[in-house]
């Protein structure tokens, strides 16, 4: 038998440990590999041959793991670059060097994209290795999975600090605005999951575009009906050309995505100059939702560690690589009234990252769920 690799990549969760402890139990039952590595921060770790012995670790540190938010293997933000092959033949020689056979990766879209990247290249150059994807983003913007690990979590988290601060926003008689920021570049699932609480009035997605006129005559008309106004923006919220509330002029993540952060800053700024109101509060939720542990979904964390040990299991097939696992809605359960999900066998990439981003799809385009003035009265 060979050796398998794992490694956790991107923005950590609430329960990206579980699918490492997954993969890792999956093996203990079920031995496929004699040994199985982890890559100490991604991608990056892994080319730097940093690698830690996981094979044994007791039930306890297991079900430990499992429970712990965060990515306990530490992360990266590290881009390969399809037509620069020296990352891609470092890769192989550490491989080769500990006789790595698999590598498991758990991550986003981006890391979805390097694991493509990598069957790709091995196809051609090292046909012996294989490269299986492991979803997980608070974003839940990986498609065709009905969600995605990491999502229910952070979700849970955003709707408890949405209802608390209601709360305290309604105690005052002041005249003021109150603007929450969640995470979401492409995608506003996040901040949609906030109006489940019932407490939002004005929600700001990034799947439609931003009108300031618009949105401002929807924020005076709630304050001349009600005298409050408790509003919830995606920091990937953007105007028609594509431009972000707020975005860094120069400042980039490793992938060339614009770093986000200070939407709710701008729209509060934005109402207060108008006249609407005075004054404005601002909550950015941000990271705080990726890695609570307080808040943790059971069904999250349950589903979570069933993928990794589903990947494992799958990787017993030497076709299976280039391929992600996921959750899939079963139809029928569904057309009952009933939430029955089931694991995918794995999704196919053909020339394209294993997972696309749901930015622009029909299930969550904003035509449904938003006014043309990419806000939504709730």
């Amino acid at each position: 038998m060979s050796t398998c690799l794992v490694a956790q990549s991107g923005g950590p969760t609430a329960v990206i440990n579980a699918s490492l402890a997954g993969v890792i139990r999956a093996n203990q039952l079920n031995p496929l590999y004699d040994r199985v590595l982890g890559g100490i921060h991604g991608i990056e770790g892994v080319l730097a041959d940093q690698l830690y012995d996981l094979t044994d670790l007791s039930e306890h540190d297991l079900e430990l793991l499992r429970q712990t938010p965060s990515s306990a293997l530490g992360t990266c933000r590290y881009k390969l670059k399809r037509d620069d092959e020296a990352d891609f033949r470092r890769l192989a020689d550490v491989m080769d060097a500990h006789d790595i056979e698999t590598m498991f990766y758990i991550g986003g879209n981006d890391s979805m994209d390097t694991v493509d990247a990598l069957a790709e290249w091995a196809a051609e150059n090292a046909p012996s290795k294989r490269f299986i994807g492991i979803p997980k983003t608070v974003d839940n913007d990986l498609v065709p999975v009905d969600h995605c690990p990491g999502f229910p979590s952070a979700a849970k988290v955003a709707c408890q600090i949405t209802h608390a601060t209601r709360l305290d926003y309604d105690a005052y008689t002041r005249p003021e605005v109150f603007v929450l920021e969640v995470m979401g570049r492409d995608a506003g699932w996040l901040a949609a999951s906030c109006c489940i609480t019932g407490d939002v009035d004005l929600l700001v997605l990034p799947e439609v575009a931003f009108d300031r006129d618009a949105f401002l005559a929807e924020v005076r008309a709630k304050f001349e009906a009600t005298g409050s106004c408790y509003i919830v923006v995606s920091e990937g919220a953007r105007y028609a050309d594509g431009t972000y509330l707020s975005a860094g002029d120069t400042a980039h993540d490793g992938f060339a995505h614009a770093v986000l952060g200070g939407a709710a800053q701008t729209v509060k700024q934005m109402i207060v100059d108008t006249g609407i109101v005075p004054r404005g509060v601002v909550q950015d939720l941000s990271r705080a939702a990726r890695s609570s542990n307080f808040a943790q979904s059971l069904v999250d964390v349950t589903e979570a560690y069933d993928l990794g040990m589903s990947a494992h299991m799958r990787s017993a097939d030497p076709a299976f690589t280039g391929q992600v696992v996921g959750i899939r809605r079963n139809p029928e359960a569904a057309a009952e009234g009933r939430l029955r999900q089931r694991l995918l066998n794995g999704t196919m990439v053909a020339g394209m990252p294993p997972f696309m981003t749901s930015f622009g799809s029909p299930s969550m385009s904003g035509r449904k769920y938003a006014t043309a003035s990419g806000v939504m009265p709730w």
